[in-house]
C-alpha cells in the first residue's frame, strides 16, 4: 500500500509539471532533491552560499539535463540570511523544499550565534517569502535532536524532551514557527525529522563530517577511525533515498489530516557504532578486498549527544505513505560502492 502510494506519486510528478524551490541545493541531501525533481521533468530553483555545499554535487545532480539549464533549471547563489534572496527565489514556487541549514551538534557548540542565525533566522526569513509569494507547501528539514534528553524507543512525534545542543533548539524553534504560520496565516508546512542520513555527495571532509563518509574516508586512507565513548552508543541511520521519498510525499500529499505535522524519516532500526565499524568495514572490503582497515580506537563521549535514537516511522507510513525502500544494510552496501570508487584525498 504505502509502496505504490510512492510510486503513484512519482507518476502523478512526471504528469504534472509544478516549480520547486530547493534551498542548501547544492548540499547532500539537497543535491538528490534536485537530482530526482529534473529526472521527472520538473521545474528547479536551487539556492545555496556554498557554506557546506559543494558546486560538484551541483554539477552530478544536473548531469542528466537534456536541455540547456535556465529551461527546467536556475541557480541562485546566495544566503538565506538575506531577506531579499529569500523573497527573490520564492517568486512563481509552488513548493519549497528548505534544506539550508548549519548541521552538526558540535558546530552549534563552538558558534552557537551562527547557528541560530542561519537556523533561525534564516528558516523565519524563508517562511516569510514562501507566505509572500503564494507558494502551496513548505516542506523543512527538522531533526531528530529534537527528542533531546528524551529516554523513550522508539522515538514518537509527539514525545519529545529537553534539547541538549544549540543545534537542537534551532531546529525545535523550526517546528514551532511552522506551526505558528500554519494558524496564523494558512502556511502549508510539513517538517521531516531526519534521523542520521547517509549516502553518496555525504562530504566525508571538515571537523563536522557525518560519522559514515568520516569513517569510510578514514578505512580508505588506512587511518584508525576513532569512536566517540564506549561503541554502544545506537542510531538510526537512514539512507538518502527514502529522504528523498519523505520529501516528495510531503511535497504533494493531498490529505488534509497530513498537512501542518512533524514526521520522523528514518527506517525502524537501531545500529551501534560498534556494529557500524565493523558493517563498514565488511562493506568496503567487499569492493576492495585488498583494505587494510586499521582497527578502531575509543575516545570520550561527544559533547551533546544523544545516547540512543530509533524512530518510530507508522505516523509517516499511515498518513504519507511512506515505506523505506531501503534498510541500514542495503543502503550501506550502495553507499560503500561510492565511496570505493571516489578519487582518495
Amino acid at each position: 500500500m504505502s509502496a505504490r502510494a510512492y510510486a503513484d506519486t512519482l507518476a502523478d510528478l512526471r504528469g504534472t509539471p509544478r516549480t520547486w524551490l530547493v534551498t542548501g541545493a547544492a548540499g547532500f541531501i539537497g543535491s538528490h532533491l534536485v537530482e530526482t525533481l529534473l529526472s521527472l521533468d520538473q521545474r528547479v530553483i536551487g539556492l545555496d552560499n556554498f557554506a557546506t555545499g559543494h558546486p560538484r554535487n551541483l554539477a552530478l545532480a544536473t548531469a542528466g539535463l537534456s536541455e540547456a539549464p535556465g529551461a527546467r533549471w536556475h541557480f541562485i547563489e546566495g544566503d538565506i540570511r538575506d531577506q531579499a534572496t529569500c523573497h527573490a527565489a520564492c517568486r512563481g514556487v509552488d513548493v519549497v523544499l528548505h534544506q539550508a541549514a548549519l548541521g552538526s551538534v558540535p558546530r552549534s557548540l563552538q558558534d552557537p550565534v551562527t547557528t541560530n542565525g542561519v537556523n533561525i533566522d534564516g528558516f523565519l526569513h524563508m517562511l516569510v517569502a514562501a507566505r509572500d509569494a503564494g507558494v502551496k507547501r513548505f516542506v523543512y528539514a527538522a531533526s531528530s535532536s529534537t527528542y533531546g534528553d528524551h529516554p523513550g524507543l522508539p522515538k514518537v512525534e509527539d514525545r519529545i524532551g529537553k534539547p541538549l545542543s544549540p543545534y537542537a533548539v534551532t531546529k525545535y524553534v523550526n517546528e514551532l514557527y511552522a506551526d505558528v504560520f500554519g494558524r496564523s496565516y494558512g502556511t502549508e508546512s510539513i517538517g521531516l525529522r531526519y534521523f542520521n542520513v547517509f549516502g553518496p555527495r555525504q562530504d566525508p571532509n571538515g571537523a563536522y563530517a557525518a560519522v559514515i563518509p568520516k569513517w569510510a574516508a578514514a578505512m580508505l586512507r588506512g587511518e584508525a577511525v576513532r569512536i566517540n565513548g564506549d561503541g554502544e552508543t545506537s542510531r538510526d541511520f537512514c539512507y538518502i533515498a527514502n529522504t528523498v521519498q519523505a520529501n516528495l510525499l510531503a511535497a504533494t500529499t493531498t490529505n488534509p489530516d497530513a498537512v501542518n505535522q512533524v514526521y520522523n524519516v528514518a527506517v525502524g532500526d537501531q545500529t551501534t557504532l560498534n556494529t557500524l565499524y565493523a558493517e563498514l568495514a565488511k562493506a568496503l572490503r567487499t569492493q576492495l578486498p585488498s583494505l587494510d582497515v586499521a582497527p578502531a580506537v575509543h575516545g570520550d563521549f561527544r559533547a551533546g549527544d544523544v545516547r540512543h535514537s530509533r524512530a518510530d516511522i507508522s505516523k509517516a507510513a499511515s498518513l504519507l505513505g511512506y515505506s523505506p525502500t531501503h534498510r541500514f544494510g542495503e543502503g550501506l552496501t550502495e553507499a560503500a560502492l561510492w565511496y570505493a570508487t571516489q578519487p582518495a584525498g
